[in-house]
Order: structure tokens, then C-alpha cells, then sequence
């Protein structure tokens, strides 16, 4: 399972176009991650890539936004441990995940009810600098604390994805080499064949 996590400051073309190539490899979801938009703009945003996720028959997660998500009865939303202890489930999502970065976390996260979580970071990456990563280890624990699908996130790609995997991680999200690499097809193919 591959989710590629949105960053419109990385892409060197137009973002739209840039999540045109990314949902033709169809991975497993586009999460639209774009925290500095105010609601509004993320809105409008999210309409616009929804249709372009709709076209290719790719799930599109909202990501921090219940809000927008409620507006447009979207199904898939993904909040930070702090917004999931205060949200309050709506009718129209059904897909609910989380972010987190603890084994308490994670059981916690289960308990509010998300659906799957996101655990990071694994490796060194640009996203979190300075920050160690919290490596396979912390992944294994995770993996082993919850009865849901974990995705690792954080510095992964095709050189460490079986080890990623062999935690008993589910799969991974990927930001920074899906919106700069030259061929998304390529990348997202080989992480996905990974997965299998």
C-alpha cells in the first residue's frame, strides 16, 4: 500500500499536473497535505484534485481539514493525534487515520477508532530535520502494539522499502520523491511491487 503525501513547494511543474502522473501509477491514496492553506484555499484545492484522483480511480485523503471534508461528504480524512482526541466523527467519513509517533500513540489512536496509522518518522529525511529518526524498531513496536494497518513514513524509497515492510508495516507514504522524481510511474510501480 502506497500513499503519496502532497507538497506543492517541492514540485518544479505545475502542482495539478504533477498529481495527474501521480494518481496514473495509481498508488493506493493521494494524501492532499497542504498545512500552510487556510480552509478556504484547501478547499478549493481539494475540489480540484479530487477530480483529477476521480478521474484515475484513486482514493484522495483529506488531510487536517474535518471541515472541508464534511463540506464535500468526502469519505477518507487523516488527522494529527491532537486533532483525533477532539474530533467528532461525522456520517460521511468512513476512512479516519492518524499520524503518530509512539506506541501509546498508536493504541490510543485504535481506540478513537482510526482506521490505520501513519508512524514516523523512520529515516532521516528533509521533512523533519534535525530531528532523529525513530528507525525500524519503533516501526516493529507499532506494528505489534495495534490490530490495524501501520504505514511507515519518513525518508523511505526503493532502497529501504523491504526492510520497511518485513516490520509488518502494511505499506508506506512517501511526500518528497513523489513530487520531485522524474518518473512517478517508475517510483510509485516499484514501492508498490514491494508491497505486494
Amino acid at each position: 500500500m502506497v500513499i503519496c503525501v502532497t507538497d506543492r513547494k517541492l514540485c518544479q511543474e505545475d502542482f495539478l499536473h504533477r498529481i495527474q502522473k501521480v494518481a496514473q501509477a495509481k498508488p493506493y491514496a493521494v494524501m492532499l497535505r497542504e498545512k500552510d492553506l487556510d480552509l478556504p484555499a484547501y478547499e478549493r484545492l481539494a475540489c480540484q484534485v479530487k477530480k483529477v484522483c476521480d478521474r484515475y480511480g484513486v482514493i484522495l485523503i483529506l488531510h487536517r481539514y474535518s471541515a472541508v471534508a464534511i463540506k464535500m461528504q468526502h469519505q477518507h480524512l487523516h488527522l494529527s493525534m491532537p486533532d483525533l482526541r477532539v474530533y467528532r466523527r461525522e456520517a460521511s467519513v468512513i476512512q479516519l487515520g492518524a499520524s503518530v509517533h509512539s506506541v501509546e500513540e498508536a493504541r490510543e489512536a485504535e481506540a478513537l477508532g482510526a482506521a490505520y496509522v501513519v508512524a514516523g518518522h523512520i529515516y532521516t529525511t528533509d521533512c523533519k530535520r534535525g530531528i532523529p529518526p525513530r528507525g525500524l524498531f519503533f516501526l516493529e513496536e507499532v506494528c505489534q502494539a495495534v490490530d490495524l494497518p501501520v504505514l511507515a513514513i519518513g525518508g523511505i524509497g526503493r532502497n529501504n522499502i523491504r526492510q520497511v515492510l518485513a516490520t509488518g508495516a502494511q505499506g508506506c507514504c512517501v511526500r518528497s520523491e513523489a513530487m520531485t522524481c522524474s518518473d512517478p510511474a517508475a517510483f510509485i510501480q516499484a514501492l508498490s511491487v514491494s508491497s505486494k
